[in-house]
């Protein structure tokens, strides 16, 4: 018989959100229940509840996150080559974490709730502003690779890019033109 491991708070806490990023992917903000992610989790309901206060909380630590997540993509893109290109490229890392591009849609579509909005605008601001001054990137250039990410993350979100990718010819017609240029 092997020792259980105590976790410490903030691990426990990290293992949630881990589990809450997986669920609102799954489901959505509207469609994902907090006991949902307690069970992921292997915690209980109200021990979710006491770290994040309320579902929305917990939605907004998760958008956060991926945010977090993408932002780290982009510096360490540009620690080794501050082009856009570079950048790009390991954006389409991402296509390997589809929950991440996942929650960060479901941010976009749950906007109507005020502090879902504000927090999902202010993050896509930032990266926006932080591809202009990681690559020297022009406010048209920064659109057009910004453009180009939301292209993939929509992408992956159908299954039509990305490891487990659905073959269609479409899909293929277009994935085969990124890359030609200085976008993700």
């Amino acid at each position: 018989m092997t020792a259980r491991v105590r976790l410490t708070a903030k691990e426990r806490g990290d293992e949630v959100l881990r589990a809450a990023v997986r669920a609102f992917a799954a489901s959505g903000y509207e469609g994902t229940k907090t006991d949902e992610i307690a069970r992921l989790a292997g915690v209980s309901q109200p021990y979710v509840i006491r770290l994040f206060g309320t579902k929305q909380q917990l939605f907004l630590a998760a958008l956060q996150s991926v945010c977090d997540r993408i932002e780290q993509i982009f510096r360490d893109a540009a620690a080794e080559n501050p082009e856009l290109s570079a950048l790009g490229r390991n954006y389409e890392r991402l296509l390997a974490e589809p929950e991440v591009l996942l929650v960060l849609l479901h941010g976009f579509s749950a906007s109507g709730e005020p502090a879902i909005g504000d927090c999902v605008r202010a993050r896509f601001g930032g990266i926006y502003g932080l591809v202009r001054e990681l690559t020297g990137a022009s406010p048209q250039q920064a659109r057009e690779f910004l453009s180009t990410g939301m292209l993939i993350t929509v992408m992956s979100a159908m299954q039509v890019l990305g490891p487990n990718a659905i073959p269609l010819s479409w899909a293929e017609e277009i994935t085969n033109t990124l890359g030609q240029d200085e976008t993700p």
